[in-house]
């Protein structure tokens, strides 16, 4: 199948939005009939293609084992050329050495290293792995001063990625 695209004011390519939206609809039903362990989309996600609530328990022998967290995945029209914004949200936000007490995530993939070929459902794997493999439950050294400095959008953030021990 070919691609289509257009060009907005600026020049930029984006992908046709009908096709974008095709792709988050093929995502969506495919996170719904064939979930990664865990990992549930939220029953009231409704028509909003372009935000998604999805709920997600810690693996079984992990720090996080039976705890319960919410992300929200905000997709723009140029998905899948750009990642979407992906954050926890709710009253547990993991204790993590990865993600600040405002639920912003520093996960290489979801900024410097997404591809067009990765998905909700790899972000949602990756993200698990992520809690799964932590050694100890604690913020980053900067959440203080990150968190009341940040953009409220994660993906304005730069990241500086220098830790995947956890």
């Amino acid at each position: 199948m070919a691609l289509k695209f257009n060009k907005n004011k600026h020049n930029k390519v984006i992908l046709d939005g009908e096709r974008w939206e095709r792709r988050l609809q093929k995502e969506l039903m495919s996170l719904i009939k064939e979930p990664p362990p865990g990992v549930v989309v939220d029953s009231d996600q409704g028509e909003n293609l372009s935000l998604w609530t999805i709920n997600m328990t810690g693996a079984e022998g992990t720090l996080y084992e039976g705890e319960h967290f919410t992300l929200q995945f905000k997709f723009s029209p140029k998905y899948p050329f750009d990642s979407p914004e992906v954050t926890f949200i709710g009253p547990n936000i993991p204790v993590h050495p990865h993600v600040y007490s405002n639920g912003h995530i520093c996960l290489s993939i979801l900024t410097d290293d997404w591809s067009p070929a990765l998905s909700v459902q790899t972000v949602c794997l990756s993200i698990v792995s992520m809690l799964s493999s932590c050694k100890e439950k604690k913020r980053p050294p900067d959440n203080s001063f990150y968190v009341k400095t940040c953009n409220k959008n994660p993906k304005k953030t730069k990241w500086w990625y220098h830790d995947d021990t956890v």
